[in-house]
């Protein structure tokens, strides 16, 4: 005979819908929460709780630890005492004991039961939203129990479903205890348990109840490829058999109409067209039309918006676009094509008019290109008369417009293949250029360091080959080096740098016998970010700053001057103006850098140098007659290098030699006197600043 716990216990179960595993372990919790409350005092005990499902009498036990010496007899327990409950303890270990105090179910019942109750709840509601949560996607009935302006409120099976505005067929009104179907739209957990939204607009509430009501979708037979709906109003469902022998379109309808017109009153009279689906796009599209005839379906596979021209006789123009253009509209989402439709009349005419604007149109119809008079001879005669065309018409009015939009549509393609051509050709002209990049990357962080130290000037190279060179700012060997880098293309762009320039460069280079530096390749990114420009960009080496020109001087620098002169200033913030500065200091200035190679006269930055004073300007004329006496004192001067190394007996043949082929001279253009090397052979320059031989 069942006691009277377990006659409870199983009403618990049998009312909340809850399994006895929940219900029990929730006894259990229950039931340590009454114990460390009332009894024990230590939240932190290890503390469990069992009931025998027969008697309902519960037992608690508690952990201690086997001790030699108790000092908490709640928590701890001798060695003697653990054996006699279990032989093979040991000193140290946590052994669980029954402490179940007298009288404890009454206090249990007393003190546990808001906790009972909660816990139960709290099942209860993670148990419907599991529950639910299962159902999403799917269709289940509810009662309606409340009807207000925002929602309507359904029950179902112990809980509530919320069947928003936005959710409701238009024109569906519902009455309080109305039985109704939804589609399961949503669940989300809460405090007060499941969310459910539910809908009755959904597309795929008609898929779910064309599964329940056609057994061939639901086994499989028939497969629905895709449905386009506008509830409340008209939907369009395209099937498919997936078995030989079977009707797709006879399955779903049923005899006489009946299994569509039970969807129909389900739906509240929503009219239902049920379509064959084709893998044609153009068969798809004109069956998608339907009840409207469809005369001819161009496509234009674009890849931004494939676009379909459909013609239909005039009569059927109204009924293939539908109400407020509501049958091409679900046409539309139901193929995922753009759909422009016109009359045959006006289609027929537009191509005529195309032919009459397009030269080259004449030619590409072919064959097709002889209806054209007998298609304007029944354009005419159908605006006299206003009679509807004959097949034989409607078949030579259809000729002619798919010949034009043929020739039209092959036009676009061309262009959109040339696109995608153009856009190849950039892609693999960028990833080229990347790899170029990525290489001079690596072939400069290769060249060693005293390349850049090393002026063109000793390297033996003619003096043709020089000129050529200075002239496009290079004034070292690692600059040139850079330049070969990029390949043979680097100098021979140059002006004036042909192959046997190039052979001469390449040879003088092998012959300094300069170590390659080891460093890591930098990555295909580091390559793309060095602008273009980095490759020119002089390295960071000690070098006077260029005297900047006046502003108020707009004429160029003339080239010969550029490629011949070389400044050799103190530092910007030490500069100063000819008035300032004696001659025998501009000398000196001069003669202390031998070894440096000479510059191109450029423009410093205005807050670099500052710009010569009008009375610098007034007094320039002066400095003329002193010019005179630089070249004694050139002979007399000795560089500061010179006089480390050793004084004036210690200078070097090459060095004197050097010194001798520098002079100053006084530039007009630029109001200042300058560096100026001479060559072996003394060439002219003429007025266009190029050389005379």
């Amino acid at each position: 005979m069942k006691s009277e716990f377990l006659l409870a216990f199983n009403q618990i179960c049998s009312d909340r819908g809850l399994s006895s595993d929940v219900v029990l372990e929730a006894l259990q919790m229950a039931l340590v929460s009454a114990y460390q409350r009332n009894l024990s005092g230590d939240a932190n005990q290890n503390v469990t709780a069992t009931i025998d499902p027969e008697t309902g009498q519960a037992h608690i036990f508690i952990e201690k630890q086997v001790v030699e010496q108790v000092t908490a007899p709640e928590r701890e327990m001798t060695l003697a005492e653990a054996r006699a409950i279990q032989s093979t303890v040991a000193l140290g270990d946590m052994l669980m004991v029954e402490n179940t105090p007298k009288d404890f179910g009454r206090i249990a019942a007393q003190n546990a039961k808001q906790i009972i109750l909660q816990r139960i709840r709290e099942a209860e509601r993670e148990a419907r939203y599991v529950h639910y949560v299962q159902q999403e996607g799917e269709i289940i009935h509810g009662t309606v129990q409340s009807i207000k302006p925002q929602a309507v409120t359904l029950h179902i099976e112990g809980t509530e479903a919320i069947l928003p505005r936005r959710q409701q067929v238009p024109g569906e009104r519902y009455t309080l205890h109305q039985r109704i179907r939804a589609y399961v739209l949503e669940v989300r957990k809460t405090g007060r348990g499941p969310q459910i939204t539910v809908s009755r607009s959904h597309k795929n509430m008609l898929r779910r109840l064309l599964e329940l009501e056609v057994p061939e979708i639901f086994n499989g037979a028939v497969e629905i490829k895709s449905i386009a709906r506008e509830s409340g109003s008209r939907s369009k469902v395209a099937v498919a058999a997936s078995q030989p022998g079977v009707d797709p379109v006879g399955a779903c309808v049923g005899m006489r109409g009946v299994r569509i017109q039970s969807i129909v009153n389900e739906l509240g009279g929503e009219k239902i067209d049920v379509i064959e689906w084709s893998p044609d796009p153009a068969t798809f599209i004109a069956k998608a039309l339907s009840p409207a005839k469809v005369l001819s379906v161009h496509l234009d596979d674009d890849p931004v918006e494939k676009t379909a021209s459909v013609v239909v006789p005039d009569d059927q123009l109204s009924l293939a676009i539908g109400r407020a253009g509501q049958n091409a509209r679900l046409a539309a989402k139901l193929t995922g094509w753009r759909i422009d439709i016109q009359g045959v009349t006006e289609a027929a005419t537009w191509a005529l008019q195309k032919v009459n604007e397009d030269s080259n149109l004449l030619p590409a119809l072919g064959l097709v290109a002889e209806l054209l008079p007998t298609v304007a001879s029944i354009l005419r005669q159908h605006e006299q008369e206003k009679l509807p065309y004959n097949s034989e018409e409607l078949l030579a009015l259809r000729q002619v417009i798919e010949g034009v939009r043929d020739y039209y549509t092959s036009l676009r393609t061309a262009e959109r293949r040339m696109a995608q051509e153009e856009v190849a050709r950039r892609t693999a002209i960028k990833s080229a250029e990347t790899e170029r990049r990525t290489a001079i990357a690596a072939a400069r962080a290769r060249i060693p360091g005293q390349a850049y130290e090393m002026p063109l000037a000793e390297t033996g190279l003619s003096s043709r080959t020089l000129a050529h060179l200075e002239r496009a700012r290079l004034t070292n060997i690692g600059q040139v080096m850079e330049r070969l880098a990029e390949g043979d293309e680097g100098l021979l762009k140059l002006e004036g740098v042909g192959p046997k320039s190039l052979t001469e460069i390449r040879q003088c280079i092998e012959a300094l016998a300069l170590p390659e530096v080891e460093e890591a390749v930098p990555t295909t990114e580091e390559a793309i970010a060095e602008p273009e420009a980095a490759l020119l960009v002089e390295p960071a080496i000690e070098m006077p700053e260029p005297i900047e020109e006046p502003p108020v001087e707009e004429e160029p620098v003339e080239e010969a001057l550029v490629e011949e002169a070389a400044v050799e200033a103190a530092p910007a913030e030490e500069a100063v103006t000819i008035e300032e500065t004696p001659v025998a200091a501009i000398v000196e200035a001069v003669v202390a850098e031998p070894e440096i190679a000479p510059v191109a006269v450029e423009a410093a930055p205005a807050e670099e140098v500052p710009q010569p004073a009008p009375e610098a300007e007034a007094k320039a004329a002066p400095v003329e007659e002193k010019v005179a006496e630089i070249p004694e004192l050139l002979e007399e001067e000795e560089s500061e290098e010179d006089l480390e190394a050793g004084g004036a007996g210690d200078v070097s043949k090459r060095q004197r030699e050097r010194r001798r082929r520098r002079e100053l001279v006084f530039d007009e253009t630029l109001g200042v006197v300058v560096a100026r090397r001479r060559r072996k052979k003394e060439r002219v320059v003429d007025e266009w600043g190029n050389f005379e031989e």
